[in-house]
This record gives C-alpha cells, structure tokens and sequence, in this order.
C-alpha cells in the first residue's frame, strides 16, 4: 500500500506571510539552521554547498534525510540534497520546485529546479560525473530532462533514463515531513512519484539505443567521494554514487 502524503491545505497555513518566502517558524527550523539556508543567496552558492557535503552511502540502510538531518550529519544523497536546495530557493522567494528523472533497471535522480530569463536549470547533488549542475538555458523541464539522457546509465552500460516528472513544488507537503522529521521524509518520496510523469523517449527508441563504448565506461567510473568500505546494501548502485 502506498503512503498517503500529508499535504498542507494552504500557504496561510505554513505560517507564511509572503508567499514566496517561508518564515523559520513555518519550516521549524533552529536559528541556526535557518542561518545556513539564508546564507545560500544563488543557485550557484547553493551548488557549492551540496558539492562540499560528503555523500551519504546509506550504511545504516535507506535513507530520505530532512534538511535537519543532512545540515547535522554533512551528508547528502540525491534527493536530500535537492530538497535542501529547493528550500534554500524558497527562503530567497522562489518556488521550491523538483524534477523527477525516472529510469529502468536503474535508480531515479532527482534535482532542484530554478529559472533565470525564462531558461531552466538544475542544482544536483551526485557523487559522479554526470547528473550534475546545469546552467539555466534549457528552454523547457523536458529538454532540461533531455541533457541528463545520454549519460544516464547502469552497471551494464545502458541508457535508463525513461521519465520525467512535472515540475514538483514542494510547498505541497508539509515541513514537517521534509524539513525537520528526524525519521525520513518517505511520504514527500511517495507524493514526488506519484506525480504526473512523461514520457521522453518511444519503445522503438529504446531499443534502438546502443550502450555506452569502454572509454565512457572508464571515465564514468570517477567519483568525487569515495566509497567506504561497509557501505550499505545499495551503496554500491550507480544511483546511489548519484
């Protein structure tokens, strides 16, 4: 059975005075926590800051951290740290938007989405080289999604990457869930998957993809953060180096 989000009703209800803008109250969040997140101004100072988290390998077993939990630990997998950053977006008043990139035989990504003159990018928390930042000159979430496809593959070398989700703003589930909950936020997870996705590639397209060639497969091995010796169960997954 899947777990029902618990979805605020409205934004008067957060507590929050501007609409784009959330109070520390709002996100129940310590003073200074809320400091870190003012303090991340740009999408590019929000980058950097992911960047410098070291990556969670999930020894202890899966994981969906709130914002508190991954400030307190310094550790991020790819969804902690895109709900940090659409937050940190949030408290400078813009939308606290995610896309889900959904694959095959493969774990999904998720990312932070902003927009400067009309043009999308994305703020990415990854452990490799390729489903990183991207600037803001995509004209569209699919095109934006579309970067992410050719790089976008598993153990055996072929291309996952399948769907994307409608921009996903995450006003629609309450902090609590994601901000402080200090026993994993599996309900915002539950309500990012079951939003509209789309499709970005046909059947006969997939099977026409080839798979990626010994040089690729050499260079994609690089990862920022190594991995530890007793990481968890799925640490070993590509995703999880993501």
């Amino acid at each position: 059975m899947v777990r029902r989000p618990q979805v605020s009703r409205s934004r008067a209800a957060l507590g929050v005075k501007d609409p784009l803008r959330p109070t520390r109250a709002a996100l129940g969040l310590s003073r200074g926590e809320f400091a870190v997140l003012r303090r991340l101004d740009s999408p590019e100072r929000i980058q950097a800051f992911l960047y410098d988290l070291k990556q969670n390998f999930e020894p202890d077993g899966d994981t969906c951290n709130s914002i508190r939990v991954v400030l307190r630990s310094r550790r991020a997998h790819c969804i902690e740290g895109a709900v940090l950053a659409a937050c940190a977006l949030w408290v400078h008043g813009e939308p606290p938007l995610l896309l889900d990139l959904q694959a095959v035989h493969d774990f999904d990504h998720v990312v932070a989405l902003f927009r400067r003159r009309g043009r999308w990018g994305a703020i990415s928390k990854t452990n490799g080289i390729a489903l990183r930042w991207r600037d803001a000159v995509y004209a569209s979430p699919r095109e934006l999604a579309m970067s992410y496809f050719h790089e976008y593959y598993n153990k055996r070398d072929r291309k996952t990457l399948r769907t994307y989700s409608r921009p996903f703003d995450l006003r629609r589930v309450d902090p609590k869930i994601w901000a402080t909950c200090e026993d994993g936020a599996w309900e915002l997870i539950d309500a990012l998957e079951a939003s509209r996705h789309y499709r970005l590639i046909s059947r006969a397209d997939a099977r026409a993809l080839t798979r990626r060639d010994p040089f690729e497969r050499r260079v994609g091995g690089l990862l920022q953060y190594r991995r530890p010796r007793k990481a968890g169960p799925r640490a070993n997954a590509r995703r999880k180096q993501t």
